[in-house]
């Protein structure tokens, strides 16, 4: 199954599951719970902390809950705050996901020494439900915009060509798959 945030996030191959944290939750729990998927498959659009450039795209199953006060000591949590549904041994760029757009870019900085790369919104949630119902699950994410002061006005400038990009790939991972699948090389 492939979902997506919804609002102004949408793709015609994707199902909505709300934007932020807890909406996703919400709602892919409840799609969870009456009509499990085999696998989910989130498309999302991100911010990059500076390692990914503008429209890079990122595959991950590797997410993160930290917020900004946590980086300059002024919180801590006592939950797990990374999930992971890679059973690989292959590096994932981690993406850490908030309520809130990061535009710092002197603090956002720190994520990368954490070994974070980018941030979405929904990410988070979408692997901690998948987690919960024993779910594989991923994501792929189209970068919008750098985590800095002009954060917003970048998202929007760039987000409609985001969608393309990512229609594209997914299409084109879908095409992949459905390929190898029918040559018996992927099961």
């Amino acid at each position: 199954m492939i979902i997506c945030a919804g609002n102004n996030e949408n793709f015609s191959f994707a199902q909505p599951m709300g934007v932020g944290l807890i909406e996703t939750a919400m709602n892919l729990t409840r799609l969870c719970l009456f009509d499990k998927p085999e696998f989910i498959l989130f498309v999302g659009t991100a911010g990059s902390y500076g390692n990914h450039k503008i429209f890079d795209i990122v595959e991950s199953k590797t997410a993160s809950n930290i917020e900004l006060s946590f980086l300059t000591n002024d919180a801590y949590t006592p939950l797990d705050n990374v999930v992971s549904t890679n059973i690989t041994n292959k590096k994932d760029v981690v993406i850490n996901s908030s309520n809130y757009i990061s535009t710092n870019k002197q603090l956002t900085q720190k994520f990368l020494k954490l070994g974070i790369g980018i941030e979405n919104m929904e990410f988070f949630s979408v692997l901690k439900v998948a987690e919960e119902f024993n779910i594989p699950a991923g994501g792929v994410f189209c970068v919008t915009n750098f985590t800095d002061e002009d954060a917003h006005n970048d998202f929007l400038k760039n987000h409609d060509k985001a969608k393309e990009l990512l229609t594209e790939h997914v299409k084109r991972r879908i095409k992949e798959l459905t390929s190898h699948n029918q040559e018996g090389q992927i099961k």
